[in-house]
């Protein structure tokens, strides 16, 4: 039976890569996909990994009908046997409704991935949507890791190094920016609660305060 699938997980896990893989593996097999994504770090219509790989991707913007596209590709004699999204969280909910109807009326499968939560800790409503719609969820294996070397649980927005808790929910960067433009970084929940990232935690062991005093 069709199936709509929500991967999710921190950044950095490796979600994008499944995404290409699992892309990879059907096409080998003789399947046609499409794949939609929205505000990847390559650029409009793109589908990447930092990995290096990439692929074309149809961009899923607010105003586009998911379940309209992919009929309209059915209608003009194009095949589709499966759907690959990716970013899912920037998606409006009533698109995570649409992918759910191209699984029951379409008879398609559907592999949508995306991160759960935003730097505030909160649901972004297209995650939230398809953790009450999907079929499935499965959470990547590929664990991230906090600078601090424990398992990385929640996503950090950095602007110069330092994390902040206020602004827009989206706003497009990666976790390889510089550090003074605005970035991302995956922290454990402790990290994240205590506002620390690894440039901070850096500047806290050079402090003076921190240094050995030698007897003189």
């Amino acid at each position: 039976m069709p199936e709509l699938v929500f991967f999710s997980g921190t950044m950095d896990c490796g979600k994008s890569t499944l995404a290409l893989q699992i892309e990879h593996n059907r096409t080998a097999r003789g399947l046609q996909g499409l794949i939609f994504t929205r505000d990847d770090r390559a650029g409009v219509g793109k589908l990447s990994s930092r990995l290096g790989l990439v692929t074309d991707a149809v961009e899923a913007g607010p105003g586009l009908d998911l379940y309209g596209y992919v009929v309209e590709q059915l209608s003009r004699g194009g095949r589709v046997d499966y759907v690959i999204v990716d970013e899912a969280q920037f998606l409006l909910p009533e698109q995570i409704d649409q992918l759910a109807r191209i699984v029951d009326d379409l008879e398609l499968d559907v592999f949508a991935f995306g991160i759960t939560t935003d730097f505030r800790t909160r649901l972004f409503p297209g995650s939230q949507r398809l953790i009450e719609l999907a079929d499935r969820l499965e959470t990547l294996q590929v664990e991230a890791m906090c600078w601090c070397g424990a398992r990385a649980t929640h996503n950090a927005r950095t602007v110069g190094g330092e994390m902040v808790v206020e602004g827009e929910q989206v706003v497009v960067g990666d976790v390889a920016q510089s550090a003074a433009e605005v970035g991302y970084e995956v922290l454990c929940r402790r990290h994240h609660r205590r506002r620390m990232t690894s440039a901070t935690a850096r500047a806290a062991a050079l402090s003076p305060d921190v240094l050995p005093v030698t007897a003189t």
